[in-house]
């Protein structure tokens, strides 16, 4: 059995570095050009790319003040409908740039009269070459289907857009995280390996729920979209907010229950959220940089302290992607190949 996937994994530190230092100035011509010429973003993708967009949902909401939308492509491609924009910046994430759905979309701004920017891992793909402005993530070619590299690095260029666009000071204290954080990620993988064997125990679930809030709402799914894609065990992400609003019920004992839990505005929410978790016998898998929190699970995975809020998913899915693998390697499943799946997706 190969295993591509922990070499991409693994990757992630220096495809992020080299992202910073390569991509930056790229990235604060585009933001001056379109800085206070749009009202409201839009972005369409799907898969993992989704993901990305809900966090941008965040970051473009919390230090730009951008209102931020996701597309729905099927109204360009089946329906034929699609909305009127106005003061509008359409954004299309996707690694291979590929999918005739997302580049739909980004064509049919075009032809509103809509600015349209896009976030690929090929910046020769269709999805490129119909944006006005083009941020290219620097990953190198992706070979195992589940996404990893060029997801941090699709959060890693949305972060530096929204410090790009935001204000002097602001931005400064935004780069500085952003410059420290390859050094973080490497000691994040460095952690997460000293607990991964303990992932053994979950050989067996068929079921688990994945729990984010605020920022690392986007790490639930993504998390949870791992898990799926790599040990077919079927997983659903949540807003432990929602959560509470009735999947609760389903909790029993020993039930799994993934919490991602870092440091910042969310946090007293979430040791709540997982001490009435253990209450309930829930079987807990933690990741977090909180003593407190990790102590209370069955398995924990530590993530460095000093990370900001804004930035931890790009930390905190790295054990999420770990434990996925993990979990499939322990399920005796093609880690590089899950079935069912192809690197490329296009969708209509």
């Amino acid at each position: 059995m190969t295993d591509i996937l922990i070499k991409e994994i693994s990757e992630q530190p220096n495809i992020l570095r080299k992202l910073i230092s390569s991509e930056f100035t790229r990235i604060r011509k585009i933001a001056a050009l379109i800085k206070d010429k749009f009202d409201y973003t839009l972005i369409a993708a799907r898969g993992t790319s989704d993901n990305a967009a809900r966090y941008a949902q965040y970051i473009f909401g919390a230090y730009n003040h951008i209102p931020v939308g996701l597309a729905t492509p099927s109204l360009y491609t089946v329906y034929k409908n699609p909305p009127k924009l106005s003061n509008t910046l359409v954004i299309g994430i996707s690694q291979s740039g590929q999918s005739p759905d997302i580049v739909s979309v980004l064509e049919d701004a075009k032809a509103q009269g809509q600015k349209t920017l896009c976030i690929t891992n090929d910046p020769k793909s269709p999805l490129a070459n119909t944006s006005d402005y083009v941020i290219p993530l620097q990953c190198g070619k992706e070979l195992a289907v589940a996404a990893t590299k060029t997801y941090t690095a699709s959060l890693a260029a949305l972060a530096m857009l929204a410090c790009a666009l935001s204000e002097k000071n602001q931005s400064l204290k935004m780069e500085k995280s952003l410059q420290e954080l390859p050094e973080r990620l490497e000691e994040t993988i460095n952690l997460a390996q000293q607990t991964i064997d303990a992932v053994s125990r979950y050989r067996y679930i068929e079921h688990c729920v994945v729990i984010g809030r605020g920022f690392n709402y986007a790490t639930a799914f993504e998390v949870a979209l791992k898990i799926k894609e790599l040990t077919r065990v079927v997983s659903v992400p949540y807003s432990s907010a929602d959560f509470k609003h009735g999947p609760i019920a389903a909790v029993q004992p020993g039930f799994p229950v993934v919490i991602v839990a870092p440091s910042g505005e969310m946090l007293p929410q979430m040791i709540e959220f997982s001490k009435k978790m253990h209450d309930m016998h829930a079987e807990l898998v933690t990741i977090s940089d909180k003593k407190e929190i990790l102590a209370n699970s069955n398995v924990s995975f530590q993530i460095p302290q000093g990370i900001p809020e804004w930035l931890s998913p790009i930390a905190c899915v790295i054990p999420g992607q770990l434990f996925a693998r993990k979990l499939a390697f322990e399920k005796g499943l093609n880690i590089d190949q899950p079935l069912g799946l192809s690197k490329i997706t296009e969708t209509f």
